[in-house]
């Protein structure tokens, strides 16, 4: 594992393969590790996986932001002598994605969106957001993440699953309470990015689930109209956690984009 310190806080990456670079940003309490049994089914090449502040083994950064997390992945890239990449957001990654793409849309080769959007929260979501901080507050994240994290897949997905949903529950209950409020706040004052999509010159992916109830369908399917040059996936059956309810099928479709970006670098 590697780090790089931001604000004077250790942010952990990793490292693996070589080649066309590719950055996995993994969603809201989750960490770098999720992608662990992805990457093996993608096409050969440098994959980087960051743990995020506040989650799996990065510290916590006071006052984060959705920006200061698209900062954060640039210093990692600058820390690679990276120049271009393909970013590939899931759910809270996409909004930092989006907001990396606003602020260094020149190193972008591709931008994948995983189960997200680029829209700012409604005040439903916004005061969702906030009986979320006040639950961790007075309950600890435990209690939280076993809430929250069966809520991110289908009903019979998760009947039968039951090992992977309690890995996922644990490590996050790992996540110190502070990193989770921090997300939780960052996503709920983050601002509409719709517009950064009709200005980029790189491809964009969306993959989009039809059960996934914390992406609004709508919303999901409207944000595909957006950007000039796109690659659309929508899964019928899957939720909001592709890479795990389906990891074949969505590795193929974001093997796909990969290529699609490496073979079209001059778009």
């Amino acid at each position: 594992m590697s780090s790089i310190l931001y604000e004077n806080k250790k942010i952990e990456y990793q490292v693996s393969g070589s080649g066309q670079s590719v950055v996995l940003l993994h969603g809201y309490c989750e960490d770098k590790q999720m992608w662990d049994h992805f990457i093996p089914l993608l096409p050969a090449a440098k994959y980087i996986t960051i743990d995020l502040p506040g989650f799996g083994n990065s510290e916590v950064v006071p006052n984060i932001s959705i920006k200061k997390m698209a900062e954060i992945v640039f210093q990692v890239l600058k820390e690679l002598d990276i120049e271009k990449t393909i970013l590939i957001g899931h759910s809270m990654g996409g909004y930092i994605s989006l907001a990396f793409a606003e602020k260094y849309p020149n190193h972008l080769m591709g931008l994948g969106l995983f189960h997200t959007h680029p829209y700012a929260d409604t005040e439903i979501q916004k005061r969702s957001r906030d009986k979320g901080i006040n639950f961790l507050e007075n309950n600890g994240v435990a209690h939280y993440a076993k809430q929250l994290i069966p809520k991110l897949f289908p009903m019979g997905f998760t009947r039968f699953n039951n090992f992977l949903l309690n890995n996922l529950i644990y490590r996050a209950s790992r996540f110190p309470v502070e990193g989770l409020i921090g997300g939780l706040e960052a996503m709920r004052d983050r601002p509409d990015r719709s517009e950064v999509l009709g200005n980029l010159n790189c491809p964009v992916h969306f993959i989009i689930g039809k059960k996934d109830t914390t992406v609004d369908e709508k919303r999901a399917l409207e944000q595909t109209t957006l950007a000039d040059n796109s690659l659309i996936h929508i899964l019928p059956e899957v939720g909001h956690m592709g890479m795990f309810e389906r990891p074949k099928k969505t590795a193929m479709m974001v093997g796909q984009f990969i290529n699609h970006c490496m073979q079209n670098t001059d778009i």
